[in-house]
């Protein structure tokens, strides 16, 4: 994976960029170095008191790592990613 910014990488708006940049991840190695599910824990702390869908985090930069569109995991690759993240099925 080459260092690209979050902006340019799949399924990463300016929100989900914004708060990545909030627990010092700022371009595609240090995602990648961190991980998905370490990304989405991460961010989960830092904003504890608000939700954030599974969907538009844990999913969306998995996809971006993979540079795939979040909606094409399938169900199984989906439970994966949430017990990575130590989510309930």
């Amino acid at each position: 994976m080459k260092n690209q910014s979050l902006y340019e990488l799949k399924n990463i708006g300016k929100t989900v960029a914004l708060k990545l940049q909030e627990i010092g991840v700022t371009n595609a190695v240090e995602l990648k170095n961190l991980g998905s599910s370490n990304a989405y824990q991460a961010l989960m702390q830092k904003n504890a008191n608000q939700h954030l869908p599974v969907c538009y985090y844990l999913y969306s930069l998995e996809g971006a790592l993979q540079d795939r569109d979040w909606r094409d995991f399938s169900e199984q690759e989906k439970a994966e990613l949430r017990r990575a993240a130590g989510l309930p099925k």
